[in-house]
């Protein structure tokens, strides 16, 4: 997923996201969806979160 796909995410949730980087922009979805904010952090294959939209671009 790009960035500015990220960032339409991000504004229909009411969230400010212009000049954020891929990573700080999916933890902050994440968190708002009072998930783990797990993304990138090396976590992908323990977090548990196997249904999450980021699996396939997280490590």
């Amino acid at each position: 997923m790009t960035v500015k796909e990220i960032q339409v995410i991000a504004e229909r949730m009411g969230l400010k996201a212009s000049k954020m980087k891929k990573t700080e922009l999916v933890r902050m979805i994440q968190k708002t969806e009072q998930n783990t904010p797990c993304f990138q952090t090396g976590s992908a294959t323990s977090c548990g979160q196997e249904n999450c939209m980021w699996l396939s671009d997280c490590n």
